[in-house]
This record gives structure tokens, C-alpha cells and sequence, in this order.
């Protein structure tokens, strides 16, 4: 296992790799600064404290299919972690979330507003580096901005009428975090000069492995403990969010699981929590919701097939399985 989390990884391709995950830290250290004290800490507070920097990795991934990496896909890579540390942010906020990466959330250790206002102000910075990088980078970024919002709408308005929960939780997923990881495969694509249909099939490729990253951290909520994932177990289940588990569950005719879906129609209690998730990781809509996740990634590697053969993308086949040994 190579150190980026890629198994057979190119060597020459991981020293490239690596450097340009060193320019994006410096980057994205140095574009935060600003001339208020405050929001300088506040926004070093998840930005330093490191993430899996995945949709940056993604874009310097993508460049390979072109030119490579460059300042301009660098720029990107920034552009994309810092529109997703910005939704975090944001994100903590709704669900009351007291732990982030493993550590406080900026919203217990300061305050509602300052999470917001600061989730902003890491758009706005975002917005700066995509002033430099032309007209069809700022659509592209406004088109996901759009996306990511009319992602969490859906996500808290629940689903309409007639609309299969699991297909408007599928939606949600693709909105939220496959639209900005799509995007990130494609700001690398596009800014390296590759050819137009690669630059479409990257892309797509994005989307997908986007979703099941989303679905693999849904079934990480569930499994694992918060020395694992950085958050506090079961916080879906604590906010009421349905996710790929829960929802199967919930669709379930047998009569042992109508005590359990029962708890799983509204928020679980602070003091049920345990006993739930103790309940889930006992249950086979685990073990189904990590098939699925498995018939994604191939899905996903299936989609690279057109691509040259270069070690970019023997890398990005690596990353899908990555994705998935997450869950393990």
C-alpha cells in the first residue's frame, strides 16, 4: 500500500502526486489568511486539521490525462477543498455536530454564527483563486454551488410524494458530495488541456466514485468508532438522516426488524444511540449496504476502461478500491 492509500501505485507517479499535495497544503494554507485575527484561527481550524484531501488528489489525478499538474490545477485542487472544508462548516451547524476531523466542531468551540460566517468567508477565498482560472471554471463552480445546495434542501426537506426514499437519498448523495468531486476530476481534466471526451468520461467517473466515497462515510457512521472517522459515531441517526443502511432497513416487511424501524422514524435519542448502532452493525442491511458500495466501485472502474493506459489510471482503479477497504 503506497503512503497516498493506493495500492501498486507508479512511483514516479506518487512523487508527483505527493509534491503537488505539498503545493496544495501551501496553498491552501497561505489563501486563508487575512487581515482578521479571528477568522484566520477559525479557519485554520479544519483546514488544519488535515481531511483525506481527496477531491485535491482527485483533480491532480485527472491532470495526468493531459498536461499534468500545473499552477492552474493546483489553483483547482485548492479551489475544490476549500468550497468542501466550507460546507463542513455548514454542515456542523445543522446537524449539531460536536466533532470534526477529530476535533471540536467549530460550532461548539465558538458559535453557530462564527461556523457560518466562516464557512463564507472560505467560499469567498474560493472565489479569488477562480477569478485567475477563467470564465469556464466560474460556471463550472456556480453549477456545483447549485448543486451542493439544492443537495442539503432535498436532503432536509425529505422526500416527496410518490419518490422511492431510497432514490431521493441516492439524488441527495449525488447533489452533496458527487457534484463537487465530479467537479474536482474535471477542473483537472479541463485545466491540463486533455481531450475533450476525456475530460466528459473523468467526469462521470467523479460522480461515481463521489457517491460511493459518501456512502462508504455513511457506512464508516455506523461501523467504526470516532477514533476511526473523526466524528462522533452515529450522528446521522442522532439528526434523523436516512442513509444507505437505515433506509433498507426501513423497507423491510419482517416482523424482527419492526421494533427497529420503529426507533429509525425520527431522531434516536442521545441515550439510545449505542443501542442502536449496536443493533445496525448486527443487522445484514450492513453487509447489503457494503455489496452495494462494492457493485459502485466496479461501476466506477468500468467507466475508466476508455482512458488510456497510463499509470493515472491504474491510479484511480486503485483509488476506487481504496474507497471501499475504507469500510472494511
Amino acid at each position: 500500500m503506497a503512503s497516498l492509500g493506493i495500492a501498486n501505485l507508479d512511483k514516479d507517479l506518487e512523487r508527483e502526486l505527493i509534491a503537488g499535495l505539498d503545493q496544495v497544503e501551501a496553498l491552501l494554507s497561505s489563501h486563508i489568511q487575512g487581515d482578521y485575527p479571528l477568522l484566520i484561527e477559525t479557519s485554520r481550524h479544519l483546514v488544519e486539521a488535515g481531511g483525506k484531501r481527496f477531491r485535491p488528489l482527485i483533480t491532480l489525478l485527472a491532470s495526468h490525462f493531459g498536461k499534468g499538474q500545473s499552477d492552474q490545477v493546483i489553483a483547482a485542487a485548492v479551489v475544490c477543498e476549500l468550497t468542501h472544508v466550507a460546507t463542513l462548516y455548514h454542515d456542523d451547524v445543522m446537524d449539531e455536530a460536536k466533532l470534526r476531523r477529530g476535533v471540536t466542531s467549530a460550532n461548539s468551540r465558538w458559535s453557530n454564527t462564527v461556523a457560518i460566517l466562516t464557512g463564507d468567508y472560505l467560499f469567498s477565498k474560493a472565489s479569488d483563486l477562480l477569478a485567475d482560472l477563467g470564465p469556464e471554471a466560474v460556471r463550472l463552480q456556480a453549477k456545483t454551488f447549485e448543486r451542493l445546495v439544492i443537495g442539503q434542501i432535498q436532503e432536509t426537506q425529505g422526500a416527496k410524494t410518490g419518490v422511492e426514499a431510497l432514490n431521493h437519498y441516492l439524488q441527495v448523495v449525488s447533489d452533496k458530495t458527487g457534484s463537487l468531486i465530479a467537479t474536482s476530476a474535471r477542473f483537472g481534466a479541463m485545466l491540463s488541456g486533455a481531450d475533450r471526451e476525456i475530460v466528459e468520461t473523468l467526469t462521470k467517473f467523479g460522480e461515481k466514485i463521489g457517491i460511493a466515497f459518501q456512502l462508504a462515510d455513511d457506512v464508516i457512521d455506523i461501523s467504526s468508532d470516532a477514533s476511526q472517522s473523526g466524528k462522533v459515531p452515529g450522528t446521522d441517526l442522532k439528526e434523523g438522516i436516512p442513509t444507505l443502511v437505515t433506509l433498507q432497513i426501513m423497507s423491510s416487511k419482517l416482523d424482527e426488524d419492526q421494533e427497529l424501524k420503529l426507533l429509525l422514524q425520527s431522531p434516536i435519542p442521545e441515550e439510545k444511540i449505542a443501542e442502536v448502532l449496536i443493533k445496525l452493525r448486527q443487522h445484514s442491511a450492513l453487509k447489503d449496504a457494503k455489496s452495494y458500495l462494492h457493485n459502485l466501485s466496479r461501476q466506477a472502474k468500468q467507466l475508466l476502461e476508455p482512458l488510456p493506459a497510463i499509470p493515472a489510471r491504474s491510479a484511480l482503479e486503485g483509488l476506487c478500491d481504496a474507497v471501499i477497504e475504507r469500510t472494511a
